[in-house]
């Protein structure tokens, strides 16, 4: 008889579990994984990425159409009216059919799904449903959730006042949402209702938008913002919100110091941060603490300092970002299997979703700067001619070099497909490449990412077309 039931047992099925699990399993390791959602796929698949995008997508063509975006191309709609109910359809289609797709993956690869909460019993052992099961190795990927907004009361339930979850679920426009946050997650939701018909205001404490991107890549989002509509509000500080009715009153102040006012909303969205989710684990009981940010750290192939408790994605430090999460997942599974699993994390893309996109990948031109002398090269959009047929003015891309050794440090983009642009800038940091390999390797005309070539000959002070 086995001395353990499961090789491997992945505490969670978002984006990093369920790909621990299914790595594990194709490595030949009995592997099974806990999770207490009714469906796979976590934070990410149910309640964030992929419906947002769904929403994002939706809104982007109705906004088209609606507003007479099309027009100028020939396209002429008249009558065109909003079905929220069918937007929001499409959008669970899209989330049922992958969760579906995961449920499927664990059946092919034999992964036993473990439906339940898990908790430590000791680090060999979790309790599951009144169950208790055994591993050899057991790794904690239980992601994370919305960080509260202290004296502020979210209830999804009634619409007022929500999280992200609840943002991806009203029942109706409102007519004017104040998003509590210019981070990624408020940007993109404050995006989707903004374009079906809501005012949007966007509360930030800090003196910009988008905390931690490149200073370029702020500024030119705020213009941007606020040409779509945005009504921003940087360097403010949120004191209070108060429901009274159907409606919200949001009090507000300058972060240094001033008068008060208030704001009246129809929705709130406080979206100001995600908190690893360690809460109900029973990691006392296993000897295992977590950091001032209540994070666990681990080394760098992912393990703790308990032996056989390995953790991964969002209860680890680094970004919060669903394809870290999974190559974290595979690197601790091939760990676990005495292969050698790795993940650079100096090179983690980022990418935000509103329209035009915006992403990143690598260090800031100020992070760049403190580590010594560097070269910065940068090309408008304005000046792709695929983005000028397309109509796709704004933004630009903006390559950080190495000034002894021109090795790529760090690339920004906001372009329309900044998100699948910065695969490239990725790939090629990842291999160490120069500017100059950038700049001389031929990119198909017309494309966006021709302008990611030309701010590589920038570097060098040589863009052909500006």
């Amino acid at each position: 008889m086995a001395e353990f039931d499961y090789d491997v047992l992945v505490i969670g099925a978002g984006p990093g579990g369920y790909v621990a699990a299914i790595r594990a399993a194709q490595l030949g390791l009995r592997t099974a994984c806990a999770e207490s959602r009714e469906t796979l796929g976590g934070t990410c698949l149910n309640v964030g990425c992929i419906p947002s995008k769904a929403l994002l997508h939706a809104s982007e063509k109705f906004e088209e159409v609606h507003d007479g975006m099309l027009a100028k191309y020939g396209v002429k709609v008249s009558g065109a009216s909003l079905d929220l109910k069918a937007m929001m359809t499409e959008k669970e289609k899209v989330v049922a059919g992958l969760t579906g797709g995961i449920a499927f993956l664990f059946k092919k690869n034999k992964v036993d799904w473990l439906k339940g909460l898990a908790s430590f019993k000791d680090a060999h052992s979790v309790e599951v449903a009144g169950k208790t099961v055994t591993a050899k190795n057991i790794v904690i990927a239980t992601g994370s959730s919305v960080t509260p907004l202290p004296g502020v009361e979210i209830d999804n339930s009634k619409g007022i006042v929500v999280d992200s979850t609840g943002a991806l679920d009203l029942a109706k426009v409102p007519g004017h949402m104040v998003v509590i946050g210019g981070g990624v997650i408020g940007l993109e939701l404050g995006s989707v209702w903004r374009r079906l018909g809501a005012k949007v205001t966007v509360v930030e404490y800090l003196d910009q938008l988008l905390p931690g991107m490149d200073d370029d890549v702020r500024k030119e989002a705020a213009k941007i913002f606020k040409k779509q509509g945005f009504d921003i509000k940087t360097g403010t500080k949120v004191t209070g919100v108060a429901v009274k009715g159907k409606k919200a009153t949001v009090t507000v102040e300058p972060a240094k110091g001033g008068d008060a006012e208030t704001i009246e909303a129809d929705v709130v969205l406080v979206s100001i941060g995600r908190k690893p989710n360690t809460d109900g684990l029973g990691l006392d009981k296993i000897g295992l603490e977590t950091n001032e940010r209540g994070q666990i750290e681990t080394d760098h192939d992912f393990a703790t300092k308990v032996p056989g408790v390995w953790a991964i994605g969002d209860v680890v430090p680094g970004p919060m970002l669903a394809h870290k999460a999974e190559d974290e997942g595979i690197a601790v599974a091939e760990n676990i299997a005495g292969l050698t699993g790795i993940v650079n994390h100096d090179v983690i893309p980022g990418v935000v979703y509103t329209f035009p996109e915006i992403a990143g990948v690598g260090l800031t031109e100020a992070q760049a700067k403190e580590k010594g002398e560097i070269k910065v090269g940068k090309f408008p959009m304005m000046a792709n001619s695929r983005a000028k047929a397309n109509d796709e003015p704004d933004g630009f891309v903006k390559v950080i070099a190495d000034a002894e050794t021109d090795r790529v440090l760090g690339v920004h983009i906001i372009a329309s497909v900044a998100g699948t642009m910065i695969a490239q800038a990725a790939q090629a940091m990842e291999f160490g490449a120069s500017s100059e390999d950038i700049a001389y390797t031929c990119h198909a005309h017309p494309t966006h990412s021709e302008a990611l070539k030309e701010a590589a000959m920038a570097v060098q002070g040589k863009p052909i077309h500006m």
